[in-house]
């Protein structure tokens, strides 16, 4: 997100709200990304391990050394930066909600806390 703390700060509240639901829509679908990437390498990983010969150590060995999952591996960390930057862009959009006081806030509470909530309420 190219706004500045100073821009959200002026926006109308439907449009700092709208820009608070598609920075955290892009954040959810980057994360489910990145995740999924991970869930890959670790198959590949995995996979490769089984498939090679010789002990434990030789077959964690040639999986260390191999190009093709280092640069999955760099992928993968590339992914974890953007998701990072992406989540300061949410962090900051939920601050100027908070501060200009914006009751309908959808990062009020997080989505852990919700949950723990409503299973207190049920149990």
């Amino acid at each position: 997100m190219n706004l500045s703390a100073d821009a959200l700060y002026e926006m109308s509240d439907a449009q700092l709200l709208a820009a608070y639901v598609d920075v955290r829509r892009r954040f959810v679908e980057q994360k489910f990304a990145r995740d999924t990437q991970r869930a890959r390498l670790e198959w590949l990983r995995a996979k490769m391990f089984v498939g090679s010969t010789g002990g434990v150590t030789e077959r964690k060995m040639a999986i260390d050394v191999s190009e093709e999952l280092a640069r999955k591996g760099q992928e993968l960390r590339e992914m974890t930066r953007d998701l990072d930057l992406l989540k300061v862009d949410v962090d900051v959009t939920a601050m100027v909600i908070r501060l200009r006081g914006v009751s309908a806030a959808a990062g009020g509470q997080s989505e852990e806390a919700a949950d723990g909530d409503a299973e207190r309420e049920g149990g």
